[in-house]
């Protein structure tokens, strides 16, 4: 697990509790911006999860083709 899966987890948590509370004080303000970060926290989590995988699970390092497609 790589930081950008760790900070878009939080960002997720954080916007959904953003959300809630806007929703019981009746903050639409707040509402919106906690499901914009909702949101953020799902893309990075996402982008996270892509890089993982483009990881060797074992080693944790990228396999012997990503290393030439950054050249």
């Amino acid at each position: 697990m790589n930081k950008q899966r760790v900070n878009g987890a939080i960002d997720e948590v954080v916007g959904s509790t953003k959300k809630h509370i806007g929703s019981i004080t009746g903050n639409t303000g707040t509402q919106i911006d906690g499901a914009a970060q909702q949101v953020k926290g799902k893309v990075e989590t996402a982008v996270g999860k892509v890089k993982d995988a483009v990881h060797d699970p074992q080693t944790n390092q990228p396999t012997p083709g990503e290393a030439k497609r950054e050249e």
